[in-house]
């Protein structure tokens, strides 16, 4: 028996006293709601000893079973399948090599029930690029690391393959490098981090990762593509030929002065929504977002415009 006398059931013995011409009788066991989470539970009845001449029939046992709260146990039900469907979304894939080439091959991953136009418009456009990275090892293999050092590798070889391709359009199209550079290369190689930026937007509920991811890969392209490389030859340099390396600026400083300028420009825009209206760097009104989007376009075109005039001689640089 699963039901335990005192927690599930008052039990225990009495007497069972029929009248003169009585044939029936109710046994009252009060039976204890304790609101857990329980199967059904049984305890066991036995009729035994009658007196003054009284028999037993065939049956003097019978089994209670305590059937468990239906509607408390739908509750219950509910959450576990709510609680089941958040974990199934953050819990590590577990996809095979081969599911990820199946999943790589078809429209939304194989959903195509769920499947819009723009996701088929979007398979046929990617779908070279979902098949090269589809090598990457599964995220279950030595904890996540592989993947994560096979997947950078393979970000840092397809960024120098678009900077490279957008070297070679420019070059094609006669564009002088300094265009070449601000325009096709910079756009190639910064589109990760524009929507790696869009979908923090979408998923976190501060505007922090979003915001700090687009400084924080400026620092890496500053610091780490530009630094790194610069001491490399400078050391190389030094240990060579014991000279110094020089690198002639060109039109760098009117460059780096307009993106100042601009910089300043966002950053009040920040700051201005952050306290102003509608008191948050992202969201907010969608016409208000409308307003923010055309004013950042709007700098970058005249950024690439201004900059290009300058390179080609049409504007005059003070420096």
């Amino acid at each position: 028996m699963t039901a335990i006398n005192g927690r599930d059931f008052e039990g225990g013995e009495g007497v069972l006293v029929f009248e003169h011409g009585e044939i029936a009788k109710a046994i009252e066991i009060p039976i204890y709601d304790d609101q857990d989470a329980e199967k059904d539970e049984h305890f066991k009845v036995t009729l035994s000893d009658p007196t003054d001449g009284a028999q037993l029939g065939s049956k003097v046992k019978t089994i209670v079973t305590i059937v468990n709260d239906e509607d408390y146990q739908g509750i219950v039900s509910r959450l576990v399948n709510l609680t089941s469907l958040n974990i199934d979304a953050l819990k590590v894939d577990s996809a095979s090599y081969a599911q990820q080439f199946e999943n790589a091959m078809n429209v939304n991953g194989g959903d195509l029930e769920s499947a819009t136009s723009f996701d088929y418009l979007m398979h046929f456009l990617t779908f070279g690029w979902k098949i090269i990275f589809a090598i990457v090892p599964p995220v279950h293999f030595c904890g996540g690391w592989l993947t994560f050092i096979c997947a950078l590798i393979m970000m840092i070889f397809m960024t120098i393959i678009v900077g490279d391709l957008a070297s070679i359009f420019g070059c094609l199209c006669g564009l002088e490098k300094p265009i070449t550079a601000i325009t096709f290369v910079a756009l190639g190689t910064s589109l990760p981090d524009l929507f790696a930026s869009k979908q923090a937007a979408e998923m976190e509920a501060t505007a922090d990762n979003s915001v700090g991811n687009v400084t924080g890969s400026n620092s890496v392209n500053v610091f780490l593509g530009l630094g790194l490389p610069w001491s490399v030859a400078a050391v190389y340099h030094y240990v060579k030929s014991g000279s110094a390396f020089y690198v002639p600026a060109g039109a760098l400083a009117f460059s780096v002065l307009l993106y100042a300028i601009f910089a300043v420009v966002c950053l009040g825009l920040l700051i201005f929504r952050h306290y102003v209206f509608p008191k948050g760097e992202l969201g907010g009104a969608t016409w208000f977002k409308w307003v923010t989007f055309a004013i950042m376009v709007v700098m970058w075109l005249l950024y690439i415009i201004v900059s290009s005039l300058q390179v080609d001689g049409k504007i005059t640089s003070p420096f």
